[in-house]
């Protein structure tokens, strides 16, 4: 009776090409790759990774984009239970902040200035919240008449993130603040009307900053980007072009801050690789052939 052989199971190669829209390129992966850990080994050498790294971070990217629940990852990405258990690792070893730092001082370096910024700017954004986020973490801002989380981050003048805290919906603007002001050390800071009051001289006395008030005109109706602060309100549209975060998903405030990291680490490797911020191509005006002309004529 001949002896049964055992199936191999052989993956295939990581490449650049193919794939779904929010893979890395290679030109992005090496980016990305030399500010990962290394795998872990025993003393003498251990097992080897079973899964490539470069599949990891496609599969996380591919949440982060398309918003899809982990066990709904497509079936040639890595299991979601190993996807899942990285994105959990590298937050907790502060690799996914390392990894969005060292992208920023880049992209900084890049566009003609220094690694580490002077001004800043900060503002929030209060979205609902999926039915799997514990209440205790959730809350409603009357404001905006939204039940859910509130974001709190803090950019440079060329929109990237330098702070972020998630937080209830209930927490006043004013008092959401402190905490990323103080992570981020930055002179001026610039906000909108909602951060003024006491939060502009707990500013002068505890961190020893300027809060720069940026107030809108006294006859302006509706939504106008103002000449200071719209960096920010840029960098709250690229994050929302994610589905993940288009509502929170997140069982715990701290992961939902480093989905909004990796949405960053995405548009950050994509401007890196581009050489140049993204130019969107204006309207396209509408052509009729003979043809279409001649098929609504007879219907």
């Amino acid at each position: 009776m001949p002896c049964p052989v055992a199936e191999v199971v052989v993956e295939p190669a990581v490449t650049g090409a193919g794939g779904y829209p929010s893979d890395l390129t290679d030109e992005q992966w090496a980016l990305v790759e030399p500010l990962l850990p290394p795998p872990r080994t025993g003393p003498k050498g251990g097992r080897r990774e079973k899964h490539p790294r470069r599949r990891i971070v496609n599969a996380i990217l591919y949440v982060v984009r398309t918003g899809c629940a982990w066990r709904q990852l497509p079936h040639d990405f890595p299991p979601w239970q190993t996807v899942y258990w990285y994105f959990v690792r590298w937050h907790d070893e502060g690799t996914v902040v390392q990894v969005h730092d060292a992208l920023r001082a880049q992209v900084r370096r890049t566009a003609g200035r220094s690694e580490e910024p002077s001004a800043g700017l900060i503002d929030s954004q209060s979205v609902r919240t999926a039915d799997t986020v514990p209440a205790a973490t959730r809350g409603f801002d009357a404001g905006k008449k939204v039940k859910g989380r509130k974001r709190f981050l803090v950019t440079d003048t060329l929109g990237l993130l330098l702070a972020v805290h998630v937080m209830a919906a209930s927490v006043q603007d004013r008092d959401g603040a402190k905490r990323p002001l103080l992570w981020a050390r930055l002179d001026p800071v610039r906000a909108d009307q909602g951060f003024a009051g006491r939060l502009v001289d707990w500013m002068a006395q505890i961190p020893g900053r300027e809060l720069e008030i940026v107030r809108k005109d006294p006859g302006q109706r509706g939504f106008q980007a103002q000449p200071k602060r719209w960096a920010i309100e840029r960098t709250f549209s690229w994050l929302t072009a994610h589905r993940r975060l288009a509502r929170d998903y997140e069982h715990h405030p701290a992961h939902a801050e480093t989905v909004i990291r990796w949405a960053m680490i995405g548009v950050m490797t994509r401007r890196l690789a581009r050489g140049r911020p993204a130019t969107r191509p204006g309207a396209r005006p509408l052509r009729r052939t003979t043809g279409v002309k001649n098929r609504t004529r007879r219907r």
